[in-house]
């Protein structure tokens, strides 16, 4: 089943590796659904049902001009749920921006479905600043964000990257290769997903909805992530999550799928099979 079609006819990617009880892994702006791959084989191996797929606009999923904002998108995830008959007893694991779904899943489909949920290194509830949510980014950031990639998408990836896994002067947790690797995924994306999507992240408030996650809930974050600072997203998130459990990660980057694969593979393997 590599491509399912949406209510609107939007065609998205999906694999689905492993037979049993689902896990849905939803990627990372401005990524796609193979930076899962290291978990999905290991969750398949293990006897899981790992099904990820390329949002809309991004990979090998169709580039709609429209359909970008939280709502859509969930009703997106909805849909590849009924497409692969994970209707039940399903835990839906967001990185990054993918939290953002899994939040809005929660909320407006009521968490049909669902048994347990996971936040790695989301921006759920609020990337914001403002004057009721300091330890946001500011807007001027995101203005800034949005301009470099209008003026030098590449360059600004190749960039972008650097940060999100901490890549330095002395430091480097992940190889040039999977530097290349990564761009290539945020090329594979559409200028005007990528515009939108930044938007949708980076303006959207989840907090009125943190009540909504009703089942067992598991948040894994960097403390050095500089793409999704901490204080802006985990910790607040946890706080409003009743009975959620943080791991921090200490001095890890944004990018933990890569930086800390072995550890996060564990550390998910372990919730799910609660």
């Amino acid at each position: 089943m590599p491509m399912i079609k949406t209510r609107d006819d939007a065609r998205l990617y999906v694999k689905v590796w492993g037979q049993g009880r689902p896990v849905i892994l939803i990627h990372g702006w401005p990524l796609s659904g193979d930076t899962w791959d290291a978990v999905a084989l290991h969750l398949a191996n293990q006897g899981l049902r790992a099904i990820a797929y390329d949002r809309r606009g991004f990979g090998r999923s169709d580039q709609t001009f429209g359909g970008y904002d939280y709502d859509a998108l969930s009703d997106d995830l909805a849909d590849v749920m009924i497409a692969t008959g994970a209707t039940a007893d399903v835990t839906l694991v967001g990185f990054s921006m993918g939290g953002g779904e899994v939040a809005r899943y929660m909320s407006r489909h009521g968490g049909k479905g669902i048994r347990s949920t996971a936040l790695i290194s989301s921006i759920v509830p609020y990337m914001l600043k403002t004057a009721d949510n300091p330890a946001g980014v500011p807007q001027q950031e995101f203005d800034k964000m949005a301009m470099a990639i209008n003026a030098d998408r590449p360059a600004f990836m190749r960039k972008f990257l650097k940060d999100f896994y901490g890549v330095g002067v002395v430091s480097a947790p992940v190889s040039d290769a999977v530097l290349d690797w990564s761009w290539n995924m945020c090329m594979q994306g559409g200028l005007r997903p990528t515009l939108a999507c930044a938007q949708a992240f980076s303006s959207t408030d989840f907090r009125s909805e943190l009540s909504a996650f009703t089942v067992p809930t598991l948040i894994i974050h960097g403390t050095d992530d500089k793409t999704v600072p901490i204080d802006t997203s985990a910790r607040p998130a946890a706080k409003g999550i009743r009975g959620a459990e943080l791991i921090e990660y200490q001095g890890a980057p944004h990018g933990v799928l890569a930086t800390h694969s072995e550890r996060l593979i564990g550390d998910i393997a372990k919730f799910i099979g609660r």
